[in-house]
């Protein structure tokens, strides 16, 4: 990129650091085996007991009273629950809000008490107990309790990945701002899509579909609008299934048109809306599948099991659980009361990278979802393992 400063007022800055980089041989180095991280399970005791704790503290100036879940295994830069991702449990009192601030992560907000309002530019959204919403990255936000009980929410976010990449952005904001809505209006002389695809090259190569574009490209990216959306628990439950023989689907995506073919609720997270009706006789004991997706699972009705990478978590209503750490062998087995579950998986961050491998059966083949074909015949909870 073209410098504007003189070299005279070059010249006048500071040297920097002497730092050298390391040289690492790698000659004839075999790849490292995955290690993944442990299942945690964060117990339904524990949550109520932090959330209780949270709420007889003083707000704090910015409103925020919050908990991150850290994983033992999270060291360094950008603790979470999974290596890129952290869960935080939020509480606010009835009459309390947040104070405004803008982040360059993207979220989802599960209610899992209570019911308040998610003030995002442009919108605000009323949340229910299991509600979700999403936040899209850089847009002002803000939380308010109008109601008469705490209002308690699980909150996700790509934040560890954007800190350990040394990037995670944040701002305050100002009511006024909020108000004023995006920080940055489009200047009057912003060139159109239209004229950027007219007057920037775009050579093709050779036959390889290997092509050179201007720099325009690069700068003005074609905008796909992502809004914050809600799922309303009412609307949702509605295309589960709740009785036995019922024709509903067991699990459905909570899907963001924003992210395309990614098949998200944000660019990062998926989040699926899964029921098993009571009284459905459990699959016995199989083998599992894997992915290098994490999966974190919140319960909110029923009891089971999971085996992951041949240990047992048992779970109930109430209880968080990293189930699928990345690469993790797991299975899901319910008891007889059914189950509610909420899972997030950063599936769509793996897509963008071409990085989701996929295994469903153990003895079967490792597919690169989005890459090339899938998994197919997949609609719902496994029916048969192998």
């Amino acid at each position: 990129m073209s410098v504007t400063s003189s070299p005279s007022d070059i010249d006048a800055l500071p040297a920097a650091p002497d730092v050298h980089a390391r040289f690492v041989d790698i000659s004839g180095q075999e790849p490292e085996p995955i290690r993944p991280w442990a299942p945690v399970k964060i117990s339904r005791a524990r949550i109520e007991a932090e959330i209780e704790r949270l709420a007889s503290l003083p707000q704090p100036a910015n409103g925020r009273r919050g908990t991150l879940i850290v994983h033992p295994d999270a060291v360094g830069l950008g603790p979470g629950l999974a290596p890129g991702v952290d869960v935080t449990i939020d509480v606010l009192k009835p009459g309390e809000r947040t104070t405004p601030l803008r982040r360059n992560t993207g979220q989802v907000e599960i209610g899992i008490s209570g019911r308040g309002v998610v003030h995002v530019v442009g919108r605000s959204t009323r949340m229910e107990r299991w509600d979700v919403c999403s936040i899209p990255s850089m847009k002002g936000h803000y939380f308010e309790n109008d109601g008469d009980e705490l209002w308690v929410r699980l909150s996700y976010s790509n934040a560890p990945l954007l800190a350990k990449l040394g990037v995670l952005y944040s701002e305050p904001l100002t009511d006024q701002q909020m108000a004023a809505g995006p920080s940055v209006p489009p200047s009057a002389d912003r060139r159109s899509e239209r004229y950027i695809r007219e007057t920037a090259p775009d050579i093709e190569l050779n036959d390889s579909g290997a092509r050179l574009r201007g720099y325009e490209y690069l700068v003005d990216i074609e905008v796909v609008e992502n809004n914050p959306l809600h799922w309303a628990w009412r609307e949702v439950r509605e295309h589960l299934s709740w009785e036995e023989g019922d024709g509903k689907r067991t699990i459905m995506a909570l899907y963001n048109p924003a992210t395309e073919r990614r098949n998200g609720a944000t660019h990062s997270f998926f989040v699926t809306a899964s029921s098993m009706p009571p009284g459905v006789a459990a699959q016995p004991l199989r083998r599992g599948h894997r992915h290098s997706s994490v999966a974190i699972n919140y319960h909110f009705l029923g009891s089971g099991k999971s085996v992951v990478e041949g240990h047992v978590v048992d779970w109930s209503a109430g209880d968080l659980l990293l189930s699928a750490p990345g690469w993790s062998e797991h299975d899901h087995y319910h008891g007889p009361d059914g189950f509610g579950v909420f899972t997030v998986q950063d599936h769509p961050l793996h897509i963008g990278m071409e990085s989701l491998i996929w295994q469903e059966k153990m003895s079967g083949p490792i597919l690169a979802l989005g890459s090339e074909a899938g998994q197919t015949g997949y609609v719902g909870p496994r029916t048969t393992g192998a």
